[in-house]
Protein backbone atom coordinates (compact mmCIF):
# COMPACT_ATOMS: atom_id res chain seq x y z
CA UNK A 1 0.00 0.00 0.00
CA UNK A 2 1.54 3.00 -0.73
CA UNK A 3 1.70 6.03 1.60
CA UNK A 4 -0.91 8.08 -0.23
CA UNK A 5 -3.58 5.56 -0.04
CA UNK A 6 -2.56 5.18 3.59
CA UNK A 7 -2.88 8.55 4.14
CA UNK A 8 -6.08 8.41 2.73
CA UNK A 9 -7.78 6.11 5.32
CA UNK A 10 -7.71 8.94 7.68
CA UNK A 11 -10.73 10.58 8.32
CA UNK A 12 -10.80 14.48 9.41
CA UNK A 13 -13.95 15.83 11.19
CA UNK A 14 -13.73 19.93 11.83
CA UNK A 15 -14.51 21.14 15.33
CA UNK A 16 -14.00 18.04 17.68
CA UNK A 17 -13.57 17.81 19.95
CA UNK A 18 -14.22 21.57 20.51
CA UNK A 19 -14.38 24.43 17.63
CA UNK A 20 -11.59 25.45 15.67
CA UNK A 21 -10.10 21.49 16.20
CA UNK A 22 -9.18 19.52 12.86
CA UNK A 23 -9.34 15.87 14.50
CA UNK A 24 -7.60 13.12 12.33
CA UNK A 25 -9.34 10.14 12.66
CA UNK A 26 -7.55 6.85 12.92
CA UNK A 27 -10.64 4.53 13.31
CA UNK A 28 -10.80 5.37 9.75
CA UNK A 29 -7.81 3.69 9.40
CA UNK A 30 -7.87 1.24 12.04
CA UNK A 31 -11.35 -0.80 10.56
CA UNK A 32 -9.49 -1.25 6.91
CA UNK A 33 -7.45 -4.23 7.69
CA UNK A 34 -5.05 -3.79 4.59
CA UNK A 35 -3.98 -0.29 5.98
CA UNK A 36 -4.32 -1.21 9.77
CA UNK A 37 -1.59 -4.13 8.66
CA UNK A 38 0.26 -1.43 6.83
CA UNK A 39 0.69 1.12 9.56
CA UNK A 40 2.25 -1.47 11.54
CA UNK A 41 4.50 -3.45 9.53
CA UNK A 42 5.63 0.72 8.45
CA UNK A 43 6.35 1.05 12.38
CA UNK A 44 8.01 -2.35 12.73
CA UNK A 45 9.94 -1.55 10.26
CA UNK A 46 11.13 1.75 11.59
CA UNK A 47 12.33 -0.56 14.33
CA UNK A 48 15.09 -2.59 12.65
CA UNK A 49 17.90 -2.78 14.80
CA UNK A 50 16.49 -1.31 18.11
CA UNK A 51 16.28 -4.12 20.73
CA UNK A 52 12.86 -3.90 22.69
CA UNK A 53 11.23 -5.43 25.57
CA UNK A 54 8.41 -3.42 26.44
CA UNK A 55 5.65 -0.88 24.03
CA UNK A 56 4.24 1.35 26.29
CA UNK A 57 0.77 3.14 25.00
CA UNK A 58 -1.82 5.78 26.68
CA UNK A 59 -5.02 5.12 26.44
CA UNK A 60 -7.23 4.65 23.72
CA UNK A 61 -5.64 4.60 20.53
CA UNK A 62 -2.03 3.72 22.02
CA UNK A 63 -3.68 0.42 23.37
CA UNK A 64 -4.74 -0.38 19.73
CA UNK A 65 -1.32 0.15 17.72
CA UNK A 66 0.87 -0.61 20.71
CA UNK A 67 -0.55 -3.65 21.08
CA UNK A 68 -0.32 -4.75 17.61
CA UNK A 69 2.96 -3.54 17.76
CA UNK A 70 3.89 -5.28 20.35
CA UNK A 71 2.75 -9.09 19.34
CA UNK A 72 4.47 -7.98 15.95
CA UNK A 73 7.71 -6.97 17.90
CA UNK A 74 7.77 -10.35 20.67
CA UNK A 75 7.42 -8.12 22.98
CA UNK A 76 5.56 -7.13 26.38
CA UNK A 77 2.96 -3.67 26.28
CA UNK A 78 2.34 -1.52 29.09
CA UNK A 79 -0.65 0.42 29.48
CA UNK A 80 -0.43 3.95 30.24
CA UNK A 81 -4.00 4.71 31.67
CA UNK A 82 -5.85 8.17 33.24
CA UNK A 83 -6.58 8.33 36.98
CA UNK A 84 -8.01 5.58 38.65
CA UNK A 85 -8.18 2.73 36.31
CA UNK A 86 -5.21 0.60 37.23
CA UNK A 87 -6.07 -1.55 40.12
CA UNK A 88 -2.57 -1.23 41.61
CA UNK A 89 0.15 1.12 42.80
CA UNK A 90 0.67 3.70 39.94
CA UNK A 91 3.34 6.63 38.89
CA UNK A 92 1.22 9.22 37.64
CA UNK A 93 2.45 12.19 35.55
CA UNK A 94 0.44 15.52 34.64
CA UNK A 95 0.60 17.11 31.35
CA UNK A 96 -0.81 19.99 28.35
CA UNK A 97 -2.87 18.95 25.90
CA UNK A 98 -3.69 21.24 23.05
CA UNK A 99 -6.72 21.78 24.35
CA UNK A 100 -6.58 21.63 27.93
CA UNK A 101 -4.47 19.17 30.57
CA UNK A 102 -4.29 15.53 31.44
CA UNK A 103 -2.98 13.15 33.41
CA UNK A 104 -1.60 9.36 32.91
CA UNK A 105 -0.54 6.23 35.17
CA UNK A 106 1.57 3.49 34.83
CA UNK A 107 1.80 0.84 37.24
CA UNK A 108 4.77 1.31 39.39
CA UNK A 109 6.23 -2.58 38.36
CA UNK A 110 5.09 -2.38 34.64
CA UNK A 111 8.53 -1.31 33.93
CA UNK A 112 12.19 -2.66 35.38
CA UNK A 113 15.59 -0.72 35.21
CA UNK A 114 17.04 -0.92 32.04
CA UNK A 115 14.61 -2.57 30.36
CA UNK A 116 14.01 -1.07 26.16
CA UNK A 117 10.68 0.71 25.93
CA UNK A 118 9.31 1.63 22.86
CA UNK A 119 6.70 4.56 22.98
CA UNK A 120 3.64 4.31 20.23
CA UNK A 121 0.68 6.13 19.94
CA UNK A 122 -1.65 7.38 17.38
CA UNK A 123 -0.96 11.31 17.24
CA UNK A 124 1.92 13.37 17.53
CA UNK A 125 0.60 16.90 17.90
CA UNK A 126 1.72 18.76 20.99
CA UNK A 127 3.88 16.38 22.23
CA UNK A 128 2.06 16.46 25.89
CA UNK A 129 1.10 12.94 25.73
CA UNK A 130 4.20 11.51 24.67
CA UNK A 131 6.74 13.69 26.91
CA UNK A 132 4.25 12.82 29.70
CA UNK A 133 4.57 8.38 29.21
CA UNK A 134 8.29 9.28 28.54
CA UNK A 135 8.75 10.46 32.14
CA UNK A 136 6.65 7.83 33.21
CA UNK A 137 8.88 5.09 31.84
CA UNK A 138 11.84 6.97 32.77
CA UNK A 139 10.64 7.02 36.53
CA UNK A 140 10.43 3.38 36.53
CA UNK A 141 14.19 2.99 35.33
CA UNK A 142 13.44 2.23 31.74
CA UNK A 143 15.39 3.25 28.36
CA UNK A 144 13.09 5.05 26.14
CA UNK A 145 14.78 3.59 22.71
CA UNK A 146 12.34 5.13 20.29
CA UNK A 147 8.90 7.06 19.96
CA UNK A 148 6.56 5.89 17.11
CA UNK A 149 3.37 7.72 15.81
CA UNK A 150 0.49 6.84 13.36
CA UNK A 151 0.08 10.79 12.79
CA UNK A 152 1.99 13.72 12.83
CA UNK A 153 0.65 17.25 13.00
CA UNK A 154 3.72 18.89 12.13
CA UNK A 155 2.19 22.60 12.38
CA UNK A 156 2.36 21.70 16.47
CA UNK A 157 5.69 21.15 16.64
CA UNK A 158 5.48 17.87 18.86
CA UNK A 159 8.93 16.86 17.63
CA UNK A 160 10.59 19.93 19.60
CA UNK A 161 9.13 18.99 22.69
CA UNK A 162 10.86 15.19 22.30
CA UNK A 163 13.91 16.45 21.17
CA UNK A 164 17.00 13.89 21.93
CA UNK A 165 14.47 10.67 21.07
CA UNK A 166 14.37 8.46 18.32
CA UNK A 167 11.31 9.78 17.05
CA UNK A 168 9.31 8.41 13.62
CA UNK A 169 5.91 8.90 12.30
CA UNK A 170 4.04 7.05 9.63
CA UNK A 171 1.49 9.86 8.13
CA UNK A 172 2.63 13.63 8.37
CA UNK A 173 -0.14 16.85 7.99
Amino acid sequence: MELKELKDTIRNIPDFPQKGILFRDITTLLKDADAYHELIERIVKSLDGIQVDLVVGPEARGFVIGSALAYALRAGFVLARKPGKLPCKTNRYEYGLEYGSDVLEIHADAILPGQKVVFVDDLLATGGTALATIRLVEQAGGEVVAARFAIELSELNGREVLQGYNIDTVVVF
